[in-house]
């Protein structure tokens, strides 16, 4: 659509005039070239027809100061501009307070899961204090000190069936300590 600006201004002075029509023939001239506009920046069609809508209520507002109503065109394409801006602006606000958000619950979470893990590894040492000696002792050399079944059979001069014996009885009691430690709360 070739613009003419003589168009433009007929139309401007009508409206100053008290014209409402006017004003209807310059949205109809103009909105769908204020879309566009504003969706070649923002690249969001309900954006952009929203920040043509806003424009449009700048431009009614402030279209009696206009002092040259010759220049409308790059006058009200500097408002579709700026509105367009600041309408990124605002979604990049937004996307930044998003991340954030998302930041603080992961490390909510985090903190959450190092509170969780820090209760548990203190209630399973004292679950293991209630075990006989015997079988703390091959709890804490297999799961602690990391000896394997054959080193601790050596270390204790125990057989190693003996040794899987008494970690398997340490096991079950502390799962029935834990278990029943869970259920009291």
């Amino acid at each position: 659509m070739k613009t003419n600006t003589h168009i433009d201004v007929e139309l401007i002075e009508a409206y100053k005039s008290g014209n409402q029509n006017a004003m209807a023939q310059l949205v109809k001239r103009w909105h769908v070239i204020f879309c566009k506009k504003a969706f070649w920046i923002v690249k969001d069609a309900d954006l952009s027809k929203d920040i043509a809508q806003d424009s449009w209520q700048v431009i009614m507002e402030k279209l009696h100061v206009l002092q040259k109503p010759s220049s409308f065109k790059s006058w009200a394409f500097r408002i579709v501009y700026s509105k367009s801006l600041d309408a990124l602006r605002q979604q990049q606000k937004e996307q930044v307070k998003g991340e954030t958000y998302k930041r603080e619950q992961i490390s909510l979470e985090y903190n959450n899961e190092e509170n969780d893990n820090a209760l548990l590894k203190e209630k399973l040492l004292k679950a293991i204090l209630t075990l006989p000696m015997q079988q703390q002792h091959i709890i804490k050399l297999f799961y602690v000190e990391s000896y394997s079944l054959k080193e601790i059979s050596d270390l204790l001069s125990i057989s190693v069936g003996t040794v899987k014996s008494r970690l398997f009885h340490a096991r079950e009691k502390l799962k029935l300590i834990l278990k029943d430690k869970k259920n009291r709360y």
